[in-house]
């Protein structure tokens, strides 16, 4: 019994040694399967000479069949992958169906340079996504230049739009002070010079973000997954041309190319924007941020009657937007979607939308959740926005109507339509100065007028103010600067600037006295006289 317990244990030691020995000479785990398509790709490479690298962008080459992972596992894998890949193909396609006109686009020299993307793809849905590529291409090749100032935008139904021309890959081969902006879980934005006077965002796949890291990790095809990845961004490209609006980014361009050992990466060159700094907002004027949550508003309603439907942000926070000269622009468009959520009249929770604070229901109608893009849109802007940002140091006669706004929109009692009115609306009060008290009575002191002299120091601060080291506010009238002036304790003086907000309302500087007053054409000047009244 002895013995055969010996030998039993003798034959599981052996089996064990030749199964680790067996791994060991047969299974290839010494170079990871990334790195040997790197490495083909890399001899590939070297052995063509450069005159046939414009053929290379073409041309797709798969790696030989010694190259490729042979496990049944990692072929299953592969295939989700892949399928994974014609979901985003197909549904790019979808948003190019009804296209928008341009009067150029991406590199003369490279007509066909997206068709790389396809090249898995079976022929029928290629051939849609190049008839419309090549056309895109070639009719208006011999206009490319660079982007002017703003692009009209039609109002009639089909919305034909006129884009300026576009950028491509020669207008950034010689940009200047490239610097790193940030990233997400698929894309890396920079800040890159064309010029002297005009900077862009260059947005590309970032081979060190979360979707590239987990996918190779999953797959082992570090192609495959660039390629998933960057069908974020075409689809993001996508949007900002056919969905062109004064708060959506403008797409200025395209360029692909080689990099490292991915074919034709793709990479695309947007108007540049600052962060949303939430914390910063708060210490803005009322003023600026009023301006926020109307250009979200018009945004949202645009979203909500857009040509391709009601579209939806699902990855909804303030880090999607940037600043645009003070305009709220949405950056981040690759989450954005026009599918609304089926359902059915017996199942009630189809229409369930769900918040940390709260949920909603919304009703079906016609096996949809009615509603539920514009709603969701709606609710976000609520608790992201204008809960913060409205209310706060507000013009007392203007609060009423904007907390019935925040209400209203917290409660999803009004549409976008309802919402924009009465935003509107407080544009019209605010800009006409009807938020002013109709005071006849005169002011408690009188004030010496200076024509073209200004205070140079005598500052104070004040909250919320444009000037971080003084006072400087934004009013309608001299009368409303004198009545700023008068509930100010410190204030003896205030310097009207020649500047103004984007209401046209008049940027003043409130002064503690007039000591230091000197030349400055085009200011006045105003000098409380006697002792003040209190």
């Amino acid at each position: 019994m002895k013995r055969r317990k010996m030998m039993v244990a003798a034959g599981f030691c052996l089996s064990f040694l030749m199964g680790t020995l067996m791994n060991l000479l047969f299974i290839p785990g010494f170079e990871h399967h990334g790195e040997r398509v790197h490495r083909y790709h890399y001899e590939q490479q070297q052995q063509q000479p450069d005159a046939d690298a414009s053929a290379r962008l073409i041309v797709d080459v798969p790696p030989p069949a010694e190259a490729q992972y042979d496990s049944t596992a990692a072929v299953g894998r592969l295939t989700e992958l892949q399928l994974q890949i014609r979901e985003r193909l197909d549904e790019v396609l979808r948003y190019r169906q009804r296209r928008a006109h341009w009067l150029g686009t991406g590199d003369a020299a490279r007509p066909l340079e997206r068709r790389r993307l396809m090249d898995m793809e079976q022929r029928n849905y290629w051939e849609s996504y190049k008839a419309i590529e090549k056309n895109n291409n070639y009719e208006h090749a011999s206009h490319r230049s660079q982007p002017t100032s703003a692009a009209s935008t039609a109002t009639k139904s089909d919305r034909e739009f006129t884009r300026e021309p576009m950028l491509g890959c020669s207008s950034i081969d010689n940009v200047t002070n490239v610097q790193y902006l940030g990233s997400g879980y698929t894309k890396a934005v920079y800040k890159a010079a064309l010029n002297s006077s005009f900077s862009v965002a260059l947005k590309s796949v970032d081979f060190g973000g979360h979707d590239m890291e987990n996918c190779v990790k999953k797959y082992a095809s570090s192609r495959d997954c660039y390629k998933l990845a960057s069908f974020k961004i075409v689809k993001e490209m996508t949007l900002m041309e056919r969905l062109q609006h004064p708060n959506i980014l403008k797409l200025y361009g395209y360029c692909y190319q080689d990099s490292n050992d991915i074919q034709d990466t793709v990479t695309a060159i947007t108007e540049l924007g600052s962060p949303l700094e939430m914390i910063q907002l708060l210490q803005t004027p009322w003023e600026e941020r009023f301006r926020i949550c109307l250009s979200l508003m018009r945004l949202l309603h645009y979203l909500a009657h857009s040509p391709l439907g009601s579209v939806t942000l699902l990855d909804f926070r303030p880090r999607q937007f940037v600043l645009v000269v003070g305009v709220l622009k949405v950056t981040d468009l690759d989450d954005a979607s026009v599918e609304e959520t089926p359902c059915s009249p017996s199942s009630p929770l189809d229409c369930l939308m769900e918040f940390p604070a709260r949920n909603f229901t919304l009703p079906c109608h016609k096996c949809r959740c009615q509603g539920i893009n514009e709603k969701r849109n709606l609710y976000n802007a609520y608790r992201f926005f204008f809960t913060y940002l409205l209310p706060h140091s507000a013009p007392s006669a203007l609060r009423p109507i904007l907390d019935k706004i925040v209400n209203s929109t917290g409660e999803l009692i009004w549409d976008t339509d309802e919402t924009l009115v009465h935003l509107e609306k407080v544009l019209d009060m605010y800009r006409n100065g009807h938020y002013l008290k109709n005071n006849t009575q005169t002011h408690k002191t009188e004030y010496e007028c200076v024509s073209g002299v200004s205070i140079a120091e005598e500052n104070y601060r004040c909250w919320p103010s444009y000037q971080h080291d003084g006072c400087m506010l934004s009013v309608f009238s001299i009368d409303e600067a004198i009545d700023v002036c008068e509930s100010h304790a410190q204030c003896r003086a205030f310097v009207m600037t020649n500047q103004s907000t984007w209401t046209d309302h008049l940027l003043v500087l409130f002064k503690t006295g007039a000591a230091s007053m000197a030349a400055a054409p085009g200011k006045l000047t105003y000098i409380r006289q006697g002792t003040p009244e209190r």
